[in-house]
């Protein structure tokens, strides 16, 4: 009985949680209908920073005649919109103040032309007022802290999940502590923090998580390697191609980390029999896995959150990214081969008989019936990421509908798959929303945009390549999932400056491109470097970052080069 509650209970849970997803929220309560006039007269307009982005959360208060009473008050949405519908008509002057805790307080004088309109009862737009950043105590706070938090991820002196929790406490504890010393100390309280939390992002991971757990536990992975050792029949060259396409098809449709967490140890006795380094199988196996996410939206953590983020679907990754993916695949197996030709013709060519029957027993499929409605049921969740946009679903409500029925249907140990949930990576992402929010709310990351900006200028060729080698390059040892999403309000600023960047969203196209691939740079840049690493490491053959980099460092800079020049071949010759 306590099964059943547990099993359905659960599945109860991921329902409604993607109901509330799929369901459109209420809109933001207007003072106004929606051609400005309301039964009273109104003010209203959006706030803008100096690089015009939004501004949210600015307290805005109105004063009639010189006095010090504040008739009415507001808050702008996250939009930067307000509006303030006026209690009764002003006397001789209206003055606005816009007040916020990082940026100069602005007052605006209304004039005889608007007051007139006042007195006639209509409402009055005062168009987009900007603001002016300003580096209170609270900024170098949340700027330093953010840095720290890259930093210790970087250099692995703290997990992930710990060090954005350092960070982000940092941040409260200077709000609601520091701030009671001096006012320059506040950043922003847990609620609004909680704003910057993307949901969708949240219950995307999760929900898919599950769906993966389930295909792992059947063995398919185990079958997928013995295959690729039957079909290269020994040969080192053919090997690493077929290995190369067994891990992008896979790092395409699942996790990353997981792909390479199966192929690993088996990549590693496939190598030791043929005599070959195992640097010579699995430095591909990683370049191949970080690349070919890239071409799905669930492919990679920072696609999904660039999807979130600009609303890109599953099959607009599909369609403009694959034959990206495909060529900068194509330029790093050709680099790989060439590199180590010597080793290839020098190891052992041919079926192991011993190997062959030792990869041939691990590789019987565990449970058939699992394998088979899993696998429906994957397939399935795939063609609905592919038609969702027409149906107006969230990937987050597909990913959670799989998962329920999974839940329900294929594998009924509710609690043997809740634990397969990596909870530590979704408390980082969530830590780490609001640590990016942090730098967001006092300024950061507008004034890093506005110096973008003024590198990037109008043109479209400058941007692609700014964001795809400048987010590549800092890949190289800045962990790809902080650097993406801090980098997403600076390429929508930068979206909005370079003609037809923000309706073919090409720029956010680039950030994934520049951080997928860059994060092959170094060992350090991505976790599936740095897991596979470990993992050789203890098994005895230590992968070290010179011997990394001596390959990773040109392929790296080849694919982005390649990745550079497909977007703009596909939005510019092409017409994306």
């Amino acid at each position: 009985m306590k099964t059943v509650i547990w099993r359905y209970g659960t599945a109860g849970v991921l329902l409604l949680v993607a109901l509330w997803l799929w369901l459109p929220g209420p809109n933001a309560a207007q003072g106004q209908n929606g051609d400005g006039e309301g039964t009273r007269p109104a003010l209203l307009g959006y706030l803008l920073n100096e690089q015009g982005q939004a501004i949210a959360e600015t307290e805005i208060e109105v004063f009639f005649d010189g006095k010090e009473d504040v008739i009415a008050a507001a808050k702008s949405y996250e939009d930067g919109g307000w509006d303030i519908e006026l209690p009764h008509l002003p006397g001789r002057s209206v003055r606005v103040e816009y007040t916020h805790p990082h940026y100069h307080t602005r007052s605006v004088e209304l004039i005889p032309e608007q007051l007139a309109a006042l007195g006639r009862g209509e409402s009055v737009n005062l168009g987009e007022i900007d603001l002016k950043n300003k580096f209170t105590a609270g900024f170098w706070v949340a700027t330093l802290t953010f840095l720290a938090v890259l930093a210790l991820i970087a250099f692995e002196k703290m997990p992930n999940a710990t060090a954005a929790l350092f960070g982000i406490s940092i941040v409260f504890a200077t709000t609601f502590f520091g701030s009671e010393l001096s006012p320059d100390l506040y950043v922003f309280n847990f609620e609004r923090a909680l704003t910057y939390i993307n949901w969708e992002v949240i219950f995307l991971v999760m929900g898919m998580m599950i769906v993966v757990s389930v295909i792992e536990s059947t063995g398919v992975f185990q079958w997928l390697a013995f295959m690729a050792y039957r079909w290269s029949r020994g040969e080192p060259v053919v090997l690493v191609i077929v290995l190369v396409i067994i891990t992008t098809l896979a790092s395409a449709l699942l996790d990353n980390v997981t792909t390479m967490l199966l192929m690993v140890p088996i990549s590693l006795e496939i190598a030791i029999a043929l005599n070959l380094p195992p640097s010579s199988l699995l430095i591909p196996e990683i370049l191949a896995s970080n690349i070919g996410g890239i071409s799905t939206l669930i492919g990679t953590p920072t696609n999904i959150l660039i999807g979130a983020y600009a609303g890109i679907s599953f099959n607009d990754f599909l369609i403009n990214q694959t034959v990206g993916v495909i060529l900068a695949l194509v330029v790093m197996t050709a680099y790989v081969i060439w590199h180590y030709r010597d080793v290839f013709n020098q190891g052992e060519k041919g079926i192991s008989p011993t190997l062959y029957a030792k990869l041939e027993e691990n590789a019987k499929i565990k449970n058939m019936v699992v394998l088979r409605k899993s696998l429906l049921v994957f397939a399935v969740t795939i063609i609905v990421f592919a038609i969702g946009e027409g149906l107006h679903m969230v990937p987050a409500v597909t990913a959670l509908l799989a998962a329920t029925v999974m839940l329900v249907w294929v594998e009924t140990d509710v609690q043997k798959m809740l634990s397969l949930v990596d909870w530590t990576t979704l408390v980082f992402f969530m830590a780490l929303f609001m640590m990016v929010g942090a730098i967001q709310e006092v300024g950061l990351i507008g004034v890093f945009a506005g110096l973008m900006g003024d590198v990037v200028g109008s043109s479209l060729y400058a941007g692609v390549f700014v964001i795809v080698f400048g987010v590549g390059l800092l890949s190289f040892s800045i962990a790809n999932i902080p650097l993406a999403a801090s980098m997403l309000p600076v390429v929508e600023y930068l979206s909005g400056n370079v003609p037809s960047a923000a309706s073919n969203k090409i720029l956010y196209y680039g950030l994934s491109m520049g951080a997928a691939m860059g994060g092959n740079g170094f060992l350090i840049g991505g976790e599936t470097n740095l897991m596979t690493a470990g993992v050789a490491e203890r098994a005895g053959y230590p992968l070290s970052f010179g011997k990394f980099a001596r390959i990773s460092v040109p392929v790296t800079l080849l694919t982005l080069l390649v990745g550079s020049l497909w977007l703009l071949i596909r939005f510019e010759v092409l017409g994306g």
